[in-house]
Order: structure tokens, then sequence, then C-alpha cells
């Protein structure tokens, strides 16, 4: 099984499927550019791994959600609708550069 973190998603969902530049990824998400380019690149081997070896893909939570405090019920990305549960990473300091 592959896990896909939540800001993984969002950079794959944001750069491969709308279109989105690493710069004005990084913008909309609110992270370096650094961040996004790592980030972006993790997510896309999680996803060669599991269709080169049939591995299944698991999309991990948001634990605020489980809590009962994820923000999307309080705000959402502009345009867009989605969640940004991704944030939760980030202020916990995962990856910070």
């Amino acid at each position: 099984m592959v896990t896909i973190l939540p800001e993984e998603l969002e950079l794959l969902k944001l750069i491969d499927l709308n279109g989105l530049g690493q710069e004005e990824a990084s913008a909309v998400m609110g992270v370096s550019r650094r961040t996004v380019w790592k980030d972006l690149h993790e997510a896309r081997r999680k996803v060669a791994d599991a269709l080169i070896h049939g591995k299944r893909i698991e999309i991990a939570d948001c634990e605020r959600r489980i809590a009962g405090g994820c923000p999307k019920e309080a705000e959402s990305l502009p345009g867009t609708g989605d969640s940004p549960c991704w944030r939760r990473h980030r202020q916990s300091g995962r990856n910070k550069d």
C-alpha cells in the first residue's frame, strides 16, 4: 500500500490536473517553491510505485477532520471549494524550509 498525504494530493491536482505551474501552486498553498518541488516529486514517485508494483493507493485523512475540527467546514481554497487539510502538515513543521 502507498499512502499519499493531503498536501501531495493537492499538488497533484493543482499542477497535473489543473495545469498550474510550481510557482503558482506555491502561492496557492502558501509554501516555498522548493517544498512544492519536493512534495510533488514524492507524490509522483508514490503513484508510479503503486502503478508499477500493483499497490493500493490510500489517501491519508486529515486528522483534524477525525477530531471534528477540519478546516473544510470553515474555509476552502479560493475558487476551488477544496479543503486546506494539507495545512496541518505544514503547520506541524513537516518539511519546513
